[in-house]
């Protein structure tokens, strides 16, 4: 074995906090390598470590994309590295694609490429822009990438950026390239495609390491997994001799049940009803565009497609944040179309946010206080006027003994928290309203395995008690396994609504990019948006006058 990276007793302390103790990482040359591990883990912290960005408090960063040389009793004989800034990680050879990706939209791809490094022309005054083509087209070619230098980024699919990302960092010398969480945004085709340029990449001796959550992509992808938890090392395999299911046993330290139970739904009435809504986003550009849909109590409504295709915007304009610029909203046969967030919970809406820090918490305030957003009026809640923070304190106590949040203090502000435990404590909250529907947008965002069959199995209990789920996700086996009817969205339409147990992820992946396969497995027709809104009566649920605080 030749390692091109080795991390040797790596601790990383934070104030409060050891988010890695005495790690040691190995990373054979060539290879693959996946990083598993529970949120908060310390799985970025330890790359972010590799890539400059945090210095360690202890241990040794040993990097030689060509290979690391050895003493006759077969220790490093190299001398450690220490990286005070990504660019002296980027100097060494390491290059790190980040889970946002870090391009400027109305350049090209060139240009994105050599941004900071453009080769110049006219003794440096000047930059010369076909020898930067020209660069990118060798690299491209060199990998076998397919990306047209001249195209602007703005107008190329997101798998394209991607690689637009490794090439930057290949175009800057890199050896070692970290990819964080690289399928996050990508459909399954995209990533297959993904996986393919991995192949590539190591066949001409490059070095690949990539965090990841899904367990069958780290089996499919990588050589080797190493899994950490609570900041320890507690595991490196090579993938070719294990399995799903031990590997999720070493995340979490316990058998885990990866596969969740849904025994068949017996849908009722319409509880929520979406009928003709089409909305703006931001720019004032249409970003929904006429959906309409049905999700009846007793059952689970998934929305799937590529993130930025409408879903977001949707999600506002059905839980009372964004303005629809036509069509309506109906709650339980009212309708809610101009009610805001507070009136729509008091009439039985619950909302799990895409957007955790922005839409579901106020990161100043402690956990019983973040514990009463959106019923702080409201009996039990309230008495004579004024909140009673003895019920409020004993209530977040549930939360947190129910959800397992950590650290369990109903005192701690909600930002010293890792964002699976805030997603954690939002979804407890939600669930705990004894919502009539829940609008549930990426409801295990950022949180580990356990936790994450805990929450599958509470939607499942939910819909089981008549409840209406309105299920958004960017996963496909999380959207597929909870699922009885799965409408799918591209460029702000629902172009089909299918049956998830017969559809194929191929034919998932093709809906989502805008095709139309042959003989899509579709859902069990059911009354259409308009009919479902006939004879809607009565008026919107009561409203306060400062029902318009931001998510209250």
């Amino acid at each position: 074995m030749t390692e091109a990276v080795r991390l040797d007793g790596i601790t990383k302390r934070f104030p409060g906090v050891v988010a890695n103790d005495d790690v040691t990482l190995s990373v054979e040359r060539g290879t693959v390598h996946a990083l598993l591990g529970e949120n908060g883990a310390g799985k970025t912290t330890l790359m972010n470590v590799l890539y400059g960005l945090y210095e360690p408090t202890e241990g040794d960063v040993y990097v030689d994309g060509d290979g690391l040389t050895y003493d006759d009793e077969g220790a490093v004989a190299d001398a450690p590295r220490r990286f005070d800034s990504p660019r002296d990680a980027i100097d060494a050879g390491v290059g790190m694609i980040h889970q946002h990706f870090m391009l400027v939209d109305p350049m090209t791809v060139a240009e994105n490429i050599t941004l900071g490094n453009e080769p110049r022309k006219w003794g440096g005054l000047a930059v010369d822009r076909a020898a930067a083509r020209e660069a990118v087209l060798d690299l491209s070619e060199r990998y076998g990438f397919d990306v047209e230098p001249d195209a602007t980024i703005e107008d190329i699919g997101v798998g394209v950026q991607q690689r637009v990302e490794i090439l930057k960092a290949l175009y800057r010398g890199a050896e070692i390239l970290i990819l964080d969480e690289p399928t996050a945004v990508l459909t399954p085709q995209e990533v297959e495609d993904l996986f393919e340029v991995l192949e590539e990449l190591t066949d001409a001796g490059k070095t690949v390491i990539f965090i990841t959550h899904k367990l069958g992509e780290a089996l499919e992808a990588a050589d080797e997994v190493t899994v950490l938890r609570d900041g320890k090392n507690v595991g490196s395999v090579e993938t070719a001799g294990t399995t799903r299911e031990e590997l999720a046993e070493l995340m979490v330290g316990r058998e885990v049940m990866l596969e969740t139970e849904t025994p068949p739904a017996t849908p009722g009435a319409p509880t929520l009803t979406v009928d003709g809504v089409s909305a703006n986003d931001e720019r004032g550009v249409t970003a929904v565009d006429d959906v309409s849909f049905t999700v009846r109590e007793g059952e689970v409504f998934g929305i799937a497609g590529v993130d930025g295709n409408g879903q977001s915007e949707l999600v506002e304009v059905v839980t009372g944040l964004r303005k629809p610029t036509a069509g309506a909203v109906a709650l339980e046969g009212t309708d809610v179309t101009d009610a805001s967030r507070r009136a729509r919970t008091r009439a039985g809406m619950a909302y799990i946010p895409e957007d955790r820090q922005e839409r579901g918490l106020v990161m100043d305030f402690d956990l019983s206080e973040n514990g009463v957003l959106g019923s702080q009026h409201d009996a039990p809640f309230a008495q004579g006027g004024r909140l009673d923070w003895t019920y409020a304190d004993d209530h977040a106590a549930d939360i947190i003994e129910e959800y397992d949040v950590r650290p369990p203090d109903a005192t701690a502000e909600a930002k010293s928290l890792s964002g699976g435990n805030q997603q954690k404590f939002i979804v407890g909250r939600e669930f705990a309203r004894d919502p009539a529907c829940i609008v549930a947008s990426h409801p295990t965002r950022g949180v580990d395995i356990g936790s994450t069959e805990f929450i599958h199995d509470r939607l499942i209990d939910l819909r089981d008690e008549g409840r209406a789920v309105l299920l958004v996700s960017s996963k496909l086996d999380e959207v597929r396994g909870l699922s009885d009817r799965l409408a799918v969205m591209y460029r702000g339409r629902v172009v089909d609504v299918v049956d998830p147990d017969e559809v194929t992820e191929e034919q998932l992946g093709l809906l989502m990019a805008g095709e139309e396969p042959e003989d899509v497995p579709r859902a069990d027709p059911v009354a259409d948006a308009a009919d479902a809104t006939d004879g809607v009566a009565g008026t919107p649920p009561a409203d306060d006058a400062d029902a318009e605080v931001a998510d209250d």
